[in-house]
């Protein structure tokens, strides 16, 4: 089938052309994505590896850490290869790579330990991302923040390729997904008309779009919910006055219901609910680190919130950050932050 409804070319057309001549002269090809992949992660590297196998590549997916269980069920998440496993092995597989793509992530520190490796390797490093600030390790850049989401990104590179009518339903699927995650249904950052129109492409692939939705939001342990219900109701504090709201979770809290990977996704968006709230934060206790999350609703920007206090940013109305301290630093850093940002949130709210 050829369909030709306008799609604007938001990658220069240039870059496509040598993205598409780097793959077609490599064939030792590694896909590469940030620590604790997500939909938008595993949606956009499953995506593009089942392009590049389509192609006769010899093509390895290496993601720093495990990810949730309810993004298993994309076709060749099972060949998903995880670093911390066997950091050797992986090492080696990067040392040998000719082409090695890091998808949604813009600095190789997001890839955690890989991320030296990552550096380190002589091949040539393509990245493809929509988060601020990308890093200058990397041969060809495609770095677009106002786009949706990776995914959205990778259906334009083949798009705009040419390679609309290779897509496979395999390959639908996984854009689908990550555009949906990473716009929360399509519930924000997702005003733009052009991401339907996508959508509508990827329809004509025969996905099943409500399958997709119940595999990830239908799919949760009895421990999410019973951790949901801990966090919602021992483990929030609303400022009615800054019209914001604090979720957090320590370690201690998470072992108490058996966590695992991605039981607290989504967490976040559940204050924004709440009436005249419109900045919400979760702050959870991880592995050597503090991980955060903020949305936001209206015009006030949690990217810049996320920047200025945790080393993080992202989109004005979704984004993330990161702390090396202690989780009691990160709550204070957080309320102290929060107060300094009163006159943006009355800004923001008097727009009700």
């Amino acid at each position: 089938m050829n369909f030709t409804e306008p799609i604007s070319e938001v990658i220069q057309p240039q870059k496509v052309n040598e993205i598409m001549e780097a793959m077609e002269r490599s064939e030792k090809i590694v896909i590469t994505t940030h620590l604790s992949p997500d939909g938008d992660a595993l949606g956009s590297t499953l995506a593009l590896y089942h392009f590049l196998k389509g192609r006769g590549k010899q093509v390895r997916i290496i993601v720093p850490n495990s990810f949730p269980y309810f993004l298993k069920w994309m076709k060749g998440a099972n060949e998903v290869e995880i670093y911390e496993y066997n950091p050797s092995a992986a090492k080696h597989i990067l040392q040998g790579a000719e082409l090695i793509f890091a998808l949604d992530y813009n600095i190789p520190k997001r890839a955690g330990e890989m991320g030296p490796i990552l550096e380190s390797s002589p091949a040539t490093k393509i990245l493809i991302d929509h988060h601020l600030f990308p890093g200058e390790i990397f041969d060809i850049v495609v770095s677009h923040p106002e786009i949706s989401s990776t995914s959205e990104l990778i259906f334009r590179l083949l798009f705009q390729a040419g390679s609309y009518d290779e897509l496979t339903q395999a390959e639908a699927e996984c854009i689908y997904c990550g555009m949906m995650t990473d716009t929360g249904g399509f519930t924000y950052n997702s005003s733009d008309p052009e991401i339907f129109e996508i959508i509508s492409l990827l329809l004509r692939k025969k996905i099943d779009k409500d399958a997709i939705y119940s595999h990830v939001f239908h799919n949760y342990s009895e421990a999410r919910f019973r951790l949901l219900g801990f966090t919602l109701s021992q483990r929030m504090e609303i400022y009615p006055d800054l019209h914001a709201a604090l979720i957090y979770l320590s370690k201690d809290d998470q072992a108490q219901f058996r966590f695992s990977k991605g039981d607290t996704e989504g967490f976040v968006n559940y204050p924004l609910s709440i009436k005249d709230i419109i900045f919400s934060t979760f702050i959870r206790e991880d592995e050597g680190l503090i991980k955060l999350s903020f949305r936001s609703q209206l015009s006030f920007p949690c990217n810049e919130f996320a920047a200025e206090f945790f080393n993080g940013g992202g989109h004005l109305n979704a984004s993330g950050g990161e702390y090396y301290g202690t989780f009691e630093e990160a709550l204070r850093i957080y309320a102290e932050g929060l107060r300094s940002y009163e006159k943006k949130l009355k800004e923001a709210i008097s727009q009700l």
